[in-house]
């Protein structure tokens, strides 16, 4: 069993997108995979993109997502307008639970890296215990750079592997950031560019960046 935690630089940086491109490759690959997002906000149509491009379209959705707040808003908040309790030790084991029937398990956070989850307690503070190397997605604009070294610091602070940075790039238009960023994160980073999305592309090596 491998797993696997993806986080980003912010919110709508493309985790989703990521996280499903490497399902449907795995799934090409004849690899038991799936993906899962402990917690989600607002609806679950990421959720069912997963479930799809993994194989399983029936799969129940409390699986891969135990715990889901209909508040678009930081989990934190979500929970406390609706009354509801999150606990870390609880979502870890729930999530390795759901690693232990699939040889590759894909787990999305929510938002960022430090994206408040419990009272005193942030998606980092999740992906801290479930103990999982780490996947970075950034999206290809400016001040992705800046964004990338604060979250790939924090990750490593944390005493968790980053295997590097999937750089998504959000926007047909080309400027002087998107042609540079790979080259400038590689340089202050110190972690590679494992792929690099154009836009509308959906294909991603899991071989390569999984290994």
């Amino acid at each position: 069993m491998s797993a696997c935690f993806i986080t980003g630089t912010d919110v709508g940086v493309g985790k989703t997108h990521v996280v499903a491109a490497l399902l449907r490759d795995l799934k090409r690959r004849g690899v038991p995979a799936m993906g899962c997002k402990p917690v989600s906000c607002g609806d679950r149509k990421e959720l069912r993109a997963m479930r799809d491009a993994a194989g399983e379209p029936t799969l129940q959705l409390e699986i891969i997502n135990p715990l889901y707040l209909r508040t678009l808003a930081d989990p934190r908040m979500g929970a406390e307008f609706e009354r509801r309790a999150v606990s870390i030790p609880e979502l870890a084991a729930r999530t390795h639970e759901l690693a232990a029937k699939y040889e590759t398990l894909l787990v999305e956070g929510v938002g960022g890296w430090e994206t408040p989850l419990c009272p005193g307690g942030t998606m980092a503070d999740l992906a801290a215990a479930l103990q999982m190397p780490v996947l970075l997605v950034v999206s290809n604009r400016q001040g992705a750079v800046s964004q990338a070294i604060l979250t790939a610091r924090a990750i490593q602070q944390r005493g968790l592997e980053c295997r590097g940075i999937i750089l998504n790039q959000q926007s047909e238009e080309w400027d002087t950031a998107a042609v540079t960023n790979r080259a400038m994160l590689e340089e202050y980073t110190g972690l590679p560019v494992l792929a690099e999305l154009i836009f509308g592309d959906d294909e991603l090596d899991s071989a390569a960046i999984l290994a």
